[in-house]
């Protein structure tokens, strides 16, 4: 008997199959039982039915509990009304393992609780659901890239300088001398994209923020596109097309999940290109007129993040944004030294920044300017500064966000649910 996966019970139906997987709910009626089982890909309901009280297959099922692990062997049938669209006539039943009591019942928990128990809250409907986007969401990412001849570049995890400001630095001893958990592999990708023409890194990062936000991680997921002679219209376009990309896949194939999530998707279906742009000081005023007071040379924070996509109710491509609040990199703005041409998308719904990135420096007298004015240790940057001095030219680039992304497409409350374990503010565990 053919062992298969519940996402592929729709290519078995009438067919006689196994599937192996563990006990999410149980429930009996007279003389049927019900088994709903769970394998990683899917719900499906089995049926059992009997004249007799005693019928081994009643014993079996007596026996199982939430988690419980187990084959399940049957006939596949169409049902719209059963989980999935499926169910299965069981025939056989063979134990794995009786499951002991499982902490996570259907009553309601508290966060904390959940947090300590993340290893196991991962098997919940709807945690399963998120990270099920995930996947998708990272299949939709690189398969855009891919697709559109940009090279993958694994860029160091260990790094010996700074890239987003050295405030937010994990620091470790690597051996004789210092090391620094990656901020973002953006400055290696402007070393590949000057060998490759057009790359991306994809991998974790880590920012030492001693913030508690629903928006913020310790550590997260990120894709870095980066591209010789781009410059910022040009990354403006292409982080629309990428954004527009992902909403359509996960919209395309993710209906289930979001049906679990409860998700309402007109806000999704209704992201459209192009996104509305606007320069820093337009949305400064815009702000200002709606009763947040706001300075120039003020970064954006949640509320005014929130307010901005209520003004728009779209994805919002900001740009030119002053000097001193942007990393030592950033290109000045020829007609105005004191901004520079950065780039943030801001997502609809109030999900804050996804996107940031902008046009990189590309002389070298400047960029070495840039990094005594950041009092940055020049000789960690020499071989940055390298890339100005053989064969320089403008390039531009930006990080996408993956759970911060997430979280916007699944409208969770939460950045903590978007990653299989989330490493918070003091909170390493599990």
């Amino acid at each position: 008997m053919k062992w298969v996966y519940i996402e592929d019970l729709s290519k078995h139906v009438s067919q006689e199959i196994e599937i192996r997987g563990w006990v999410y709910n149980k429930r009996s009626s007279g003389k049927i039982r019900f088994l709903v089982i769970r394998d990683g890909t899917g719900y499906v309901q089995g049926t059992i039915y009997s004249e007799k009280k005693d019928h081994p297959l009643f014993q079996k099922y007596d026996r199982l509990t939430q988690e419980s692990s187990l084959h399940l062997k049957g006939k596949v049938k169409k049902d719209r009304r059963a989980p999935g669209g499926f169910e299965i006539s069981v025939s056989d039943i063979k134990i794995i393992q009786i499951s002991e009591d499982f902490p996570i019942t259907p009553k309601k928990h508290g966060v904390s609780f959940l947090m300590k128990n993340r290893h196991l809250w991962l098997r919940s409907r709807k945690q399963n659901a998120i990270l099920q986007i995930r996947t998708e969401l990272i299949k939709a990412i690189r398969d855009f890239f891919d697709n559109n001849g940009f090279r993958l570049m694994d860029t160091p995890i260990l790094t010996p300088s700074a890239c987003e400001g050295t405030t937010t630095l994990f620091e470790t001893e690597y051996f004789d001398q210092n090391a620094y958990l990656s901020q973002s592999g953006q400055l290696y990708n402007e070393a590949t994209a000057m060998a490759f023409g057009k790359v991306y890194c994809f991998g974790p990062t880590f920012r030492a923020e001693k913030s508690k936000t629903r928006r913020h991680l310790i550590e997260f997921w990120m894709v870095e596109p980066e591209i010789a002679f781009a410059q910022l219209d040009d990354i403006k376009k292409i982080s629309e097309d990428l954004i527009l990309y992902i909403i359509e896949r996960v919209l395309e194939n993710r209906k289930t999940e979001l049906e679990i999530l409860e998700r309402d998707i007109k806000p999704l279906e209704q992201v459209k290109k192009p996104f509305p742009r606007i320069t820093y000081e337009k949305t400064i005023e815009k702000l200002n007129n709606k009763g947040r007071s706001m300075k120039f040379g003020e970064d954006f924070g949640a509320p005014e993040e929130t307010l901005i996509s209520e003004i728009f109710k779209q994805p919002v491509c900001i740009t030119h944004f002053p000097a001193k609040i942007k990393a030592f990199y950033m290109q000045p703005d020829d007609k105005r030294p004191d901004l520079v041409l950065g780039l943030d998308v801001l997502a609809s719904e109030g999900y804050g920044e996804i996107i940031g990135g902008g046009q990189r420096i590309h002389d070298p007298e400047l960029l070495q300017t840039k990094i005594a004015e950041h009092n940055l240790p020049q000789e960690a940057y020499e071989w940055y500064l390298d890339l100005r001095k053989y064969g320089s030219v403008p390039h531009s680039g930006f990080g996408l966000g993956v759970e911060r992304t997430l979280a916007w497409l699944c409208n969770t409350k939460h950045i903590r649910e978007t990653i299989p374990f989330p490493r918070l503010l003091y909170k390493i565990y599990p």
